[in-house]
């Protein structure tokens, strides 16, 4: 697949199917996503990766009681080991370094014929328990990786000139 094909497949997976994803599959997928950049390139945080079915059910439960979570058979829980680094515009250096990185995750994973669904909904203070986060840290965000049981619907997409402006803003 080219990388425009593989980002028109991708879509916000909700059911997975019951089938195990093979290491060979999950390290390249991982593997493309330690190739992302970051800020200053120092990669400041860490990625957990959450295979065991009680432990994605107390995620899921975690996320607002989104059981789909626990159907898929990989969860990635990404964290930030630095979320008081700000860069000098201010912005939280791992709001867009994780960021990077869980894109570069999601196209990995749908060339690997595989589904995710980006989780930004949860409670901080649970994951870190389920998890065993330091509280210095912040996760950020979850991935369930799986094969899709759900045929993916059209995605609704703005008109380009709804979302660019040239030379200067414009709303």
């Amino acid at each position: 697949m080219d990388i425009k094909e593989v980002i028109q497949k991708r879509y916000s997976c909700r059911s997975y199917k019951d089938t195990p994803v093979s290491e060979e599959k999950l390290r390249s997928i991982l593997e493309t996503t330690r190739l992302a950049p970051s800020a200053h390139n120092t990669q400041e945080y860490k990625f957990v990766v959450v295979k065991d079915v009680q432990k994605r059910k107390a995620l899921a439960k975690a996320a607002l009681d989104q059981r789909f979570i626990a159907q898929a058979p990989v969860v990635v829980v990404a964290v930030s080991l630095n979320p008081e680094h700000l860069l000098s515009s201010g912005v939280p250096a791992y709001a867009m370094d994780i960021a990077i990185a869980i894109d570069h995750m999601t196209l990995a994973a749908v060339e690997e014929g595989l589904a995710t669904c980006w989780i930004g909904a949860f409670s901080q203070k649970e994951v870190k328990k389920i998890l065993n986060i330091p509280a210095q840290y912040k996760v950020v965000a979850f991935l369930p990786i799986g094969i899709s049981d759900e045929k993916p619907f059209p995605k609704s997409r703005k008109k380009l000139d709804e979302l660019v402006s040239y030379e200067k803003f414009e709303r």
